[in-house]
């Protein structure tokens, strides 16, 4: 995560990666079966983290060097479109000897698709801490192992909050509409929002409902059709987006603003926080990011009644294909991620916290925010959502209050049309 400034799209197409335009067409990916010459130890290996290329090419060679004869390849494809397309490309083990899944959606796809090698009697499991892989598990079997522990919260520029006089982070929504107002005064946007990216704009929606969710399941019950985007609660996290939407807390043309900007303005100090989470703390370092950087978790509710302070999710689950004639070489590659030394390197590589057990941060951006692993942080509630439109829809509602599109009944209502013609109850 180091020179000039690349989205995933610039980089898959420049770099030297074995993803060509038939790839990500869907009319094919690379080699024979996967792997690529048919070669039992050679393996391929199918994931989204186009940033993480350079350091996954040291792992590589590492791997090669300790076991003599194996080989890996790679295939990166941009978030979006492996989102959509991994499925299709895997099932038939022409890719992907070993592939990494979404939490959420994704992976209730592929596991239903039987496309996951059980690796519960794996030895290297044990690596990992147990509370934190548990998206991976499925019916009693552990499927996929989740190997990025991030923290989908807000990230802030330490010398801003400074500047601007923030001492303790605020613990209610009037402290927090009370510190954005500060950091107005500096004369920058207190939040970067990349409302122009579907995918990134609804991250701040987990800290937004973590505190506000009558049950613990309350997204999934809006899929389910036994909750409304329509009920009181729902709507009063709407109101918290108006409140940051008429006070100015987002920048300018917020609506438009894909991630990438976002960051940049992050990266530049012309934001103060930016809606993402932690797994874009490497992406503002790339364009020159120098400040100290922490998090933090927006408490909607009055003070004493917030439950959680963060949110953080477990990703990027590390999966077997069981399609593939490679099960040896692809758990070999799996254990070598799993070990102690690897998972140092890939963290402190790409500014990412992982769930493998003991690991040293050396990155002093991990180093700073390590502390989350130990507060009291909600999984992820978007990812209670397996059908993605539904998610879409909600989520919509949040960004168009947020962007000034909408007010909070209108967009309520909106969204429940859409989930209740999704769930045939309209």
């Amino acid at each position: 995560m180091t020179s000039a400034p690349m989205n995933r799209r610039k980089f898959v197409a420049l770099s030297g990666l074995s993803v060509t335009a038939a790839a990500l067409s869907g009319c094919g990916l690379l080699g024979n079966k996967s792997g690529g010459a048919g070669d039992e130890k050679a393996i391929n290996f199918y994931h989204w983290r186009a940033e993480d290329k350079q350091v996954f090419d040291q792992l590589i060679k590492q791997f090669k060097a300790a076991n003599a004869g194996y080989d890996v390849t790679m295939t990166i494809l941009p978030s979006q479109n492996y989102q959509s397309t991994a499925l299709q490309k895997i099932k038939d083990g022409t890719a992907g000897d070993v592939f990494t899944a979404f939490r959420g959606a994704q992976f209730e796809q592929i596991a239903k698709a039987g496309v996951f090698t059980d690796l519960s009697g794996a030895t290297f499991v044990s690596n990992y801490q147990p509370h934190v892989i548990e998206p991976g598990a499925k019916d009693g079997k552990q499927l996929g192992l989740p190997y990025q522990l991030v923290f989908n919260m807000p990230v802030y520029n330490v010398e801003l909050f400074d500047k601007a006089g923030v001492g303790d982070l605020p613990e209610d929504w009037k402290g927090f509409l009370s510190l954005c107002e500060k950091l107005k005064g500096l004369g920058v946007a207190p939040i970067a929002f990349p409302g122009g990216d579907a995918a990134n704009a609804g991250q701040l929606f987990n800290c937004m409902v973590m505190n506000e969710m009558p049950e613990a399941d309350s997204c999934r019950k809006i899929e389910m059709g036994k909750a409304k985007v329509t009920d009181d609660w729902f709507l009063r996290v709407l109101t918290r987006y108006e409140d940051l939407a008429t006070m100015g807390a987002f920048q300018e043309g917020s609506a438009g603003t894909k991630t990438e900007q976002a960051i940049q303005m992050w990266a530049q100090a012309k934001a103060a926080m930016l809606a993402t989470g932690t797994f874009h703390i490497g992406a503002a370092r790339q364009q020159g990011a120098a400040f100290k950087v922490n998090l933090i978790g927006p408490i909607t509710t009055d003070a004493g009644k917030a439950t959680y302070e963060g949110v953080h999710n477990s990703t990027f689950i590390l999966g077997v294909n069981a399609k593939s004639a490679k099960q040896e070489a692809a758990r070999k590659w799996v254990e070598f991620l799993s070990g102690k030394p690897a998972a140092e390197a890939y963290a402190n590589g790409t500014v990412q916290h992982l769930t493998v057990k003991d690991l040293t941060y050396t990155n002093a951006d991990l180093a700073a925010t390590a502390g989350w692993a130990t507060r009291k942080t909600l999984l992820a509630p978007r990812f209670q959502f397996d059908d993605l439109d539904i998610r879409n829809a909600v989520e919509n509602a949040c960004t168009q209050v947020a962007t000034g599109t909408a007010k909070p009944a209108q967009a309520a209502e909106e969204a429940q049309k859409i989930i209740s013609q999704r769930l045939g109850t309209s």
